[in-house]
């Protein structure tokens, strides 16, 4: 995995995850990030970014073949994925998400994104 987290910097302030929608999907809109920003209360300011590590259990399961990887991440094509979403339940870190304008799920593509725009350098990316 490219990707280092540093949650103690993480403001929660979702600049990641609209530049992930961006990039990704054309649209700024934070539901169409493939990361989330987990908020642990009561303590304020305590934020854990989540994505995907790349670990593979999704293509593993994937019944048409439609996560394969490239350059070591997987990706979704959504041309051969048939919205089954057991690949969402077989994630063992709930970062394969589900947006409610697509039956194919979003996960992390790598693209850096997310760690090119951070504010506080919450999410670092060895690629850029």
């Amino acid at each position: 995995m490219n990707f280092d987290t540093h949650n103690e910097l993480c403001s929660g302030c979702n600049t990641c995850r609209l530049a992930c929608g961006l990039a990704n999907y054309s649209e700024v809109n934070p539901a169409k990030a493939a990361l989330t920003i987990v908020g642990h209360f009561p303590g304020p300011g305590t934020y854990e970014i989540k994505f995907c590590d790349q670990c593979g259990a999704c293509a593993e399961i994937c019944p048409v073949e439609a996560i394969s990887a490239e350059n070591g991440t997987y990706l979704i094509d959504p041309e051969i994925c048939i919205g089954c979403h057991e690949c969402v339940d077989a994630c063992p870190h709930n970062v394969i998400l589900l947006h409610s304008d697509s039956d194919v799920p979003i996960k992390c593509t790598a693209c850096g994104q997310c760690a090119e725009i951070c504010p506080r350098d919450a999410i670092t990316f060895k690629g850029i």
